[in-house]
């Protein structure tokens, strides 16, 4: 029996950018791309921005 059951909402924007909407939070978590992430997929970033990579590392670690 799940004792927790987390109520996330994602929007896709455009390309690899998006809104989570996540539990706790006023405001969505903008998710993107940046540096070597990027220039792996041969995109052109004016605003790098975390990835969920990035997220999913900073949770395993805290």
């Amino acid at each position: 029996m799940p004792v927790y059951t987390s109520r996330v909402r994602i929007e896709r924007k455009k390309g690899p950018f998006r809104h989570a909407h996540l539990p706790a939070t006023e405001r969505p978590v903008h998710f993107g791309i940046h540096s070597e992430i990027a220039e792996h997929y041969g995109a052109e970033v004016d605003t790098p921005t975390a990835t969920t990579l990035d997220y999913i590392v900073a949770a395993t670690g805290g």
